[in-house]
């Protein structure tokens, strides 16, 4: 039995190695060289800072620097797909962003197959939340609501683009409670607040990141977090659920993926390495710090959490019947 076993993992390291022997080969020694961890969205936003903030810990851990390039454009797509085709060898690894992967494959068609993405783990779920000009009377989203139902078309609410999670998530709550207000894509979270600042609009959901500050100078009135338990960083905002929305629940959910076909071994090596940084309590206050909940997973976790989302994102899509138009 032994030398059956003995035999049939030679076999199953040979296998490996001849399907990708450069993979195999890094498995062994990772990591033996600076990591590159690819953002798909430009320098200076939220996701980006995330990534930033994560490095240094996460590369002390490894014993590697780790090194942010940011591949922007299409909406996340093009730095997903630069990830998804690296060379399997444990030296690139990239930010997986919810609407590159749960939102835009089920209304275009992206340069990528989002069922051979390779998750590693989950890094943060950043609570979404929704604000209002403090200008507005309705200081609840209960009351927001009402007034929507009792004016209909009255109302404006601005999203970060179609088919972002500002957009879907309104829509998602328009679904839910039958309201009628007219939604107004910009190009981005920044001018969508701005719109809001100015009472162009008057609702935006918005991630924590993005609007926190806002809220905390006063310039915008938060009236619930869409997640399901309160957010550390606005402890006194009730969630939806709490509000008596419970199915409008909406989160960004950010965490790291690899190219496809890199070895088990160094997928799971990763996620240890993501557990321990998010442990540290220092990055733990800077996550909080910048509107995000730490949030380590394994990578079937991840992978289960990003299918479960892409279902619930692409039912909303189809009953609202969105486009990119």
């Amino acid at each position: 039995m032994k030398n059956t076993r003995a035999i049939l993992a030679a076999a199953f390291t040979v296998a490996l190695g001849t399907a990708h022997p450069i993979a195999a080969q890094a498995a062994q020694s990772w990591p033996n060289q600076p990591i590159r961890l690819i953002v798909p969205y430009p320098p200076g936003g939220s996701v980006d800072s995330l990534a930033r903030i994560l490095a240094p810990t996460l590369g002390k851990k490894l014993g590697q620097t780790i090194v942010v390039e940011n591949k922007a454009g299409a909406s996340g797509t093009i730095g997903v797909d630069a990830t998804v085709r690296a060379t399997p060898d444990g030296s690139t690894f990239g930010f997986g962003v919810p609407g590159a992967i749960s939102g835009l494959p089920h209304v275009m068609k992206v340069p990528y197959d989002v069922s051979k993405i390779q998750y590693v783990s989950l890094v943060a779920r950043i609570p979404m939340v929704f604000v209002v000009n403090p200008a507005l009377p309705d200081t609840t989203l209960p009351a927001f609501v009402d007034a929507a139902k009792q004016h209909p078309g009255k109302y404006n609410y601005g999203s970060a683009g179609n088919v972002t999670t500002p957009h879907l998530g309104v829509e998602l709550l328009k679904q839910q409670t039958g309201i009628d207000i007219a939604h107004i894509p910009y190009k981005g979270a920044a001018p969508a607040v701005t719109a809001l600042l100015s009472n162009e609009v008057q609702l935006f959901l918005g991630d924590a990141s993005a609007v926190l500050g806002f809220i905390k100078a006063g310039k915008l009135r938060a009236l619930a977090v869409g997640s399901a338990e309160r957010f550390e960083g606005l402890p006194d905002i009730p969630t939806t659920k709490e509000l008596g929305f419970p199915g409008v629940q909406v989160e960004s959910n950010y965490g790291v993926i690899a190219p496809t076909g890199t070895p088990p071994d160094i997928v799971n090596k990763m996620a240890s390495a993501i557990a321990e940084s998010l442990a540290d309590p220092e990055l733990h206050r800077k996550m909080i710090d910048q509107g995000a909940v730490p949030a380590a997973t394994t990578p079937d976790e991840y992978r289960s959490l990003m299918e479960a989302e892409s279902k619930k994102w692409g039912d909303v899509i189809r009953r609202g019947k969105l486009g990119l138009q």
